[in-house]
């Protein structure tokens, strides 16, 4: 089998919770953040949003340079959140779909001015920079769901507020 053919299917599966997630975040909650060292709720959302394009970026590219080319996603509202959400999982989707088990084995690096940050197979930093990443930020944007009282969609399972998906 594949590389790409195991992990597509769980691919799929964060994306649609992921997606879940965010659908709830309310608009007059973005500004909303549960500490004072915590992203705001719209800053998260939106890094999650962002997250999702990295996987056709450590698919296509061999390194990112973070002083160069990274600027950083704000949506202004659910519309836009979802509509690049959407674009971004696309994208990375075709990006694993088009992926020889070659590819995946590549290296890819991080670097900022020029310091190597990290150097990972592709097929570990999807796996961890990327999945692993947005899981994380989801579990902490499900908190923000609940500590705005919106209700929390079914993640693995269902919620208080809701039965599976």
């Amino acid at each position: 089998m594949a590389i790409k053919d195991s992990l597509l299917p769980e691919f799929d599966q964060e994306m649609a919770i992921t997606r879940r997630v965010i659908e709830r975040l309310r608009e007059d909650k973005y500004d909303w953040t549960p500490h004072e060292k915590s992203m705001n709720a719209g800053h998260l959302a939106s890094h999650i949003v962002e997250m999702t394009a990295w996987g056709a970026i450590s698919i296509n590219q061999d390194s990112l340079e973070l002083a160069d080319e990274h600027q950083p996603f704000e949506a202004v509202s659910r519309a836009e959140l979802l509509e690049a959400f959407d674009r971004n999982v696309e994208e990375s989707r075709k990006a694993i779909e088009g992926a020889s088990d070659e590819m995946l084995m590549q290296p890819w690096s991080m670097l900022n001015e020029g310091t190597l940050i990290m150097t990972l197979p592709k097929i570990t930093v999807i796996r961890s920079f990327v999945l692993n990443h947005i899981i994380h930020h989801r579990g902490q944007l499900s908190v923000y769901l609940r500590l705005t009282e919106t209700p929390v969609p079914s993640i693995y399972g269902p919620s208080a507020d809701e039965g599976p998906a």
